[in-house]
This record gives structure tokens, sequence and C-alpha cells, in this order.
């Protein structure tokens, strides 16, 4: 109920404020900070939450907790927000755009992980909505890469200077592979510092101003007379090297405070806060390490082309010593693995800088980051660095022939089972395709995916797969023409099946335009309401597509369906409708929204009204096509300009709806003429010994049924006229017959002229046999046997539709007739006899 659910939300910010008061107390008590208790990646995702905004969207994320895939229903803006951005921009902003795509993931990414803090854990639905989370963070750091790699601008101006900084620039804007690999580094630590936040500012250790305190401590409480305490070896001296040298361990305490500052520094430098990383050396008392971290900067001195004033000289003179010390730190077995690691990444060290790397983004950076060190070094050492003051590095490491494509080929061959399986999520080979640059490769990639089992694959990762196809194409990138359109069609029909109706239109658009009319008219196919078939053709119009091929193409699709062979059942007249049939109805309201399309209209029509003709069915379908139709083709055509006749399909079109409708008003007629022949008042019988007041009565109902009688009778031979004239409206109509085309210059049709030939043979003698059955009932025997006459005119010839079997049968009709006549006194033809 509605009170329980306040009484929730209630609840619910209480539990979150009273969480905030204790966690505040208990880190004030403890001087210390809950996240030296996890891991980096645990504490990434803690840090970045507000304590002090805990409580902020609870209605919201309290009203998705209650949905059965949270997740799912927190990011289905997104599928109307990428296309709303998409229209938003031109070619020249297409970067403001990938960078908007990216904001879109980070608003959704930040909904989400709301929603999973506020979840109970173990729920399936929240591990799904985990799950989405994951997918839209990969996907937010992805727009971000492609941002980051495709908006680089080549400089190609040079300095020329001998010194480190100065070569190092240049070489980066000359060597694209370089820049792009330092790309890749910083977007591999933008990844990073996202997760971990700034955590940095609320470590606190016990030691403020000076390192190793407890170690101090011990020692000089072992100077007392008095000390009591353990004898265990310790150092006997606190300069930074005194543990590797004397071979003595700190304190228990120490060494402790020493593994979290140490992992917490390589965090940092993995997210690419070196300078981070030295402020929080400085504030643990240890600024000698904060100075081996500043060792790496390039030595640039401006004054060596002279100025008016000395400039302060930049980097390190001595850079090559520190890079070889670095090195040989990092091999050092006796240290700390992040500490080893620390100065692995600083020299270049892959070998010793993979042991921390746990996650695919963690083994991707230490491989571009040694890349890059690499390539510089190289740079450096071939441009600058004169033999003499060389520092030996290992060949391997100098010799190294970095490429993208070989740091890909290492990744697979590594041993760690969780790389290897991030190496296979989506989102990864999309990522490495992208930096690689190989299109052809992402897109044979995407085929592999849709080809395996394509209603699996997540709709926001579809969203992903079809803008980053319509990224491409808007820079102008060739992509696999066939793929592109596979991830078009599989996106348009996660649309259509998730009901996302104003999205469709656009991204079918982007198909080649046969393929979009089908795709679209197959869409179109499901659209029953007739407010909502408006709504979609204006969307499909905004888009650009051939509105007047879709909804013909529409009718034409559902007119097929279920048609079988052509054929013509008596028995069918007269049946109702079914709803197969009043699908077929109902889709020519497609065709009479456009003023212009009614002359297909009327062809569509017609193809509906001759496959079956049940009158109640075909009666339904003029009554979709407006009267005003056949002049409004006329006008259409007036309205171009022409002075020519209508083309000759159009023509041939009003003719055969004419043909149509002159049949079902004679079939139509003769229903009501018949109903009426058979309903005449009954002549009122008298008993043979009836009283005088049953004669007095029967008198009464003779006088009625004289009276209903006349009213009868001439009702009767009012229908009679009209049925007449209506049948031979059908059988002699004007200008070559019923069913037959005026104009013989229309484009060829033979199905069209299969079925008007087998309509009129299935039709007209039917029509001529009840035509016979009106005039023999009414009496008009003479008029009966000029029916011969009308049959075997070689002006209608409508002998020629006639089968032997049906001809057989008129004549015996006729013959009825004939024999009535004679009954009259009356000759075979209807004659008097001449005495």
């Amino acid at each position: 109920s509605d009170s329980n659910f306040n009484n929730l939300l209630n609840f619910s910010q209480l539990l979150y404020d009273l969480v905030n008061v204790i966690l505040s107390f208990y880190f004030k008590r403890q001087n210390t900070n809950w996240t030296t208790t996890l891991s980096p990646q645990q504490t990434g995702k803690f840090v970045n939450l507000d304590m002090s905004n805990a409580t902020e969207d609870v209605t919201m994320s309290a009203v998705l907790l209650r949905e059965d895939d949270p997740g799912e229903a927190a990011t289905m803006s997104m599928y109307s927000d990428f296309l709303h951005s998409f229209l938003k921009h031109t070619s020249t902003t297409i970067f403001d755009l990938v960078d908007e795509y990216e904001s879109i993931c980070n608003s959704q990414v930040n909904i989400l992980g709301k929603i999973v803090y506020r979840a109970t854990p173990g729920q399936q639905k929240f591990s799904k909505t985990a799950s989405v989370l994951w997918l839209l963070k990969q996907e937010m750091v992805t727009w971000r890469l492609l941002s980051s790699l495709y908006s680089m601008c080549p400089i190609w101006y040079l300095w020329v200077c001998d010194n480190e900084k100065t070569n190092v620039d240049n070489l980066f804007q000359k060597d694209s592979v370089v820049r792009q690999s330092q790309l890749v580094v910083d977007w591999l630590e933008s990844i990073a510092k996202d997760e971990i936040g700034d955590f940095s500012d609320n470590i606190e250790f016990y030691a403020k101003s000076v390192y190793w305190e407890n170690t101090l401590h011990t020692l000089k409480q072992r100077q007392l007379s008095t000390y009591i305490g353990s004898s265990r070896a310790l150092v006997t001296e606190l300069d930074p090297d005194a543990p590797i040298r004397q071979k003595l361990p700190l304190d228990d305490l120490d060494r402790e405070d020493d593994a979290r500052l140490l992992k917490y520094l390589f965090t940092l430098i993995r997210a690419g806060m070196t300078d981070e990383a030295q402020r929080l050396c400085k504030r643990c008392g240890q600024a000698w390490r904060a100075a081996t971290l500043e060792g790496w900067k390039l030595y640039h001195d401006p004054n060596i082309n002279g100025g008016k004033e000395l400039e302060p000289v930049q980097g390190n003179p001595y850079r090559c010593i520190w890079k070889i010390s670095c090195w040989r730190m990092a091999e050092e077995e006796q240290f700390n693995r992040y500490e080893r690691a620390i100065y692995a990444a600083l020299s270049g060290n892959l070998k010793q800088l993979l042991p921390v790397c746990d996650t695919w983004e963690d083994t991707v950076w230490a491989y571009f980051r040694v890349m890059v060190d690499t390539l510089v070094e190289q740079e450096i050492r071939t441009s600058v660095i004169t033999a003499e003051e060389m520092e030996e590095l290992p060949r391997d490491y100098l010799e190294t022939n970095w490429t993208s494509e070989k740091v890909f080929e290492e990744l697979q061959a590594t041993d760690k089972k969780r790389v290897i399986e991030e190496n296979q999520e989506h989102y990864h080979v999309i990522q490495k395709f992208i930096i690689l640059g190989d299109v052809d490769g992402l897109m044979e990639e995407f085929s592999r995916w849709l080809s395996k089992d394509r209603s699996v694959l997540p709709g926001h990762l579809l969203r992903f797969m079809t803008h980053l196809i319509l990224f491409f194409r808007t820079l102008g990138l060739q992509t696999k023409e066939e793929v592109s359109v596979e991830v078009l069609k599989t996106y348009i029909q996660r649309m259509v099946s998730e009901k996302h109706t104003d999205l469709i239109a656009f991204y079918v658009s982007h198909l080649p335009p046969e393929l979009a009319v089908a795709q679209y008219a197959l869409f179109l196919e499901d659209v029953i309401e007739s407010d909502q078939r408006h709504h979609c053709l204006e969307l499909a119009k905004d888009a650009g597509l051939d509105v007047a091929t879709i909804t013909k193409t529409v009718v034409e699709n559902i007119r097929k369906k279920d048609a079988g062979e052509f054929s013509h059942h008596d028995h069918m007249l007269d049946m109702g409708t079914t709803e197969a049939d009043r699908l077929k109805i109902d889709v020519i309201d497609w065709l009479v929204f456009d003023p212009a399309q009614r002359a297909e209209a009327l062809k569509q029509s017609n193809s509906i009204k001759k496959h079956w003709f049940k009158h109640e069915a075909a009666k339904d379908v003029f009554v979709k096509i407006p009267q005003d139709s056949i002049a409004e083709i006329y006008n259409q055509w007036e309205e171009q300009g022409m002075d020519t006749p209508l083309p000759a399909e159009d023509d041939n079109a009003i003719r055969e709806h004419l043909c149509i409708r002159a049949y079902l008003e004679a079939h139509e007629t003769f229903n009501e003429w018949f109903k009426h022949m058979n309903s005449a008042p009954q002549k009122p019988s008298l008993l043979p010994q009836a009283s005088f007041t049953e004669k007095v009565a029967h008198e009464h109902k003779e006088k009625k049924y004289e009276m209903d009688y006349g009213i009868w009778k001439g009702l009767l031979d009012a229908l009679t006229a009209d049925v007449k004239e209506k049948m031979y409206n059908v059988l002699l109509f004007v200008d070559g017959g019923w069913m037959v085309d005026v104009r013989e210059d229309a484009e060829d049709d033979p199905e069209r002229t299969h079925q008007m030939i087998l309509l009129r043979k299935l039709c007209l003698p039917m029509m001529c046999f009840l035509l016979h059955t009106v005039l023999h009932s009414t009496g008009q025997y003479q008029e009966c046997l000029r029916l011969a006459d009308m049959v075997a005119s070689e002006r209608h010839k409508l002998y020629t539709v006639f089968s032997k079997e049906e001809l057989r049968k008129l004549l015996q009709k006729l013959r009825e007739s004939s024999l009535m006549l004679l009954d009259q006194d009356l000759d075979p033809l209807g004659y008097e006899i001449q005495p």
C-alpha cells in the first residue's frame, strides 16, 4: 500500500543517516581509514559514494528497487537519449556527440550504483542490475577511448634542440604510434582514477611526519636501562636503505603501514596520479620516497639557445642513472611486491610490473606504458645521450620492437585466468580493435557475435554497436556493409520487440533503401491503432523514408498472407468475415492517409476484393475507400500539371473498381429481391363450416391480404426492375465488358490478367443464371429467352466465358421458360400462335 511504501522510504532515509553517523564516529575514534582494509578495486566502489548525499534520490531508487529488473528499468531512457543526442549534432560536432554519449552513460552509472548500493545482497534481479552497471561502465569508457583516439590531431612542425624533453616532444608530434600509445595509457589511467576516487585525503597513518615511528620508539626504549620488552632483532639505523643494507626487519606495525602505503602509492601511479602519490609520501614522512618518484621527468634547459634572462632548468639531468637504479630496485626480491611494481612502472620493467596487474585494464596499461617508455628511451638514446653518458639497461628492453598488435598477442598468451576471461568480454574485444584501428576486424567480430546467437546480446550492447557504426560512417570510415546492415537490423528488431516505436524509423533510414522499405513495412504490419499508424507514418516521413512504397509493401505483405491459389468458392460468398479477412480489410487504411496514394489504394483494394468475393467482406473493403477517391485521383493528376490522360494502370484500376462495385451491387440487390420474393403475404383460408363471425373475420383478412399483397407486389416490381438493371450493367458492362481493361498500354501483369479472365468465367455465368431466376420467377418468360441472344451476341461474346456444362445448364433453364410459354398457349419463343 501507499502508506507502507512511504514508511519504507522514511525508514531507508533514517537508516542511511544512522550509518553515516556511526561511520564518522568510528573513523574519529580509530584515527585510521576504513578503506585501508579494502583492495583498490573494492575501495573504488565505496569512495565514490558521498556519504553526505547518501539519501539523495531515495524516492527514485526505492521505486526502481520494486521493479523486476531495476537495471533495465532505470536505463530504458538511454535508447531515446542516444537518438536525441545524435539528432542534435552534425558531422562537424561529432566529438561533442561522443562526449555526450559518455555523459549519458555516466549519469546512468551513477543511478545504477545507488541502486546496487541500496539493494539486498543475493537477490537475482540485483545481480542483473550489477551486470547492466558493468556494461554501461565499459560503454562509458569506450566512448572516452574513441573520443581520445579519433580526435587526436597530428602536429608536424619540429623544434631542433639537443635536450631530452624537446626531443621527446618532437617524437610525440611526429610519431603517431607513440602518441596513440600514450593516449591509451592516459585512457586506462583515467578509468583507474574514476574507480579509486580521491581517497588519499582520507588516509590516516599513525606516523604523520616521522616514518617508521614504531621502530624508532622501540629503538629508543631499548636504550633505556629499564627496557623489558622484546629483544627481537630490528634495524639499528633508520635511513631508507637500512632494512636492505642491514638485512634486518622493521617493527611489525611499521611494516604493515609500509605495505599499505606502497599499495596505495602503486594504485595512485596506476591512475596516473604521480603528484598525488608524492604528496601522500610527504604527508607520511617519506619525502625521500617522493623524490624517487620525481626522477622520471625529462631534462630540459631553456637557456641553451641563449636568452636575455635565465630560466629555471626542468627535469632530471641524471635520469639515466635514476632509471637504471629503479630497474635494479624492481629486480630486487627483498622489496615489497608493490614497491617493486612502482619502480618497474617508472623504469619500464614489464616483467616485474605484470605480477600485480590482475585485471585486463591493468595488464593492457602495463604493456602500453612499457611500450611508450621503451620508444621514448630509444629516441633519447639515439638523439641526445652520448655513448659515454649511457647507463646500461637490459638489451631485451632497449631492442624490443613494440607494436599495438604485439601487445595484444602477448595478452592472449597470459597465464592469468581472470585476464584470459576478461579478454573475451565484448567491450574489451571492441576496445582492442579500436586501439588497433582495425575497423574491419571489429566488423568481423560483430558478425561472429550475431551469427552465434544475436538474441542473447544485451540491448545496450546492440545500441552501442549501432551508434559506433553510425560514428564510423560520420567520420567517413569504411565499414563492412553487410555486417553494418545486420547490426542495424538486429537493433531495429530489438527496438520493435521492446516497443520503442518512436525510435525505429530513424535507424531504418540508415539501411539500404530496398531493405529499409522491407524492414519498416514488417514493423508496420503489427501496428493496429489508426492514430498509431498515422504517427508511425509521420515518423517515417521525418526520417526520409519512402512512405508510399512502404505502405504499398505493408498492404501487399498482409494481402498475400495465406492467400493460396486464386479460385472462386460459391459456398463462401455469404460466409462471415474471419479475423484473417479483417486484417486484410483494415490494411487498406495505410493507403488512405495520403491523398496522393488513392490510386494505389484502389489497386490494392481491387486485389483484395478479387481474391475472395465474400460479399460482406468485400463491402467492408469498399467502405475503406473514401467516396471521393476517383475524383481525388484525377485532381492529383491535374495538380501535377499533366494534360495527358491518367496512366494506364490508374485508369484500369478505376475501371476495375467500378466493375467490382457493379457486381457487388447487383448481388446485394438480388439478395434483397430474393428475400422479398419469399416473404409474400399468405392468402387467408376459410374453414368449410365456418360460423358467421368467422366469415366476417375472414372477409377482413382478405381485404388486408389484398392490401398487403398490393404493397408487396409493388415493391417486388420495383426490386425486380432494379435488380434487372444492375445485372444487365454487369453482363453488358460498357466499353468492352465486365473486368476487361479499357487501356491496353499498361504495364504487363500476367497474374492480374489471369485473375480477371478467371473472374469473368466464374462470375458472369452465375450472374446470368441469377438473372434468369429473377425473370422466370416474375413470369417474364419471353425475356428469359432473350438471354440466349445476349449470350450468343458477337458484340459481348459472353458465350466465351461459359463452359459446356454451363451452356447446357443455361439451355435447360431456357427450356423451362419455353414450357411455361407453351402453357400460356404461346409459341416456344413467347409469340402468339397464329391460327
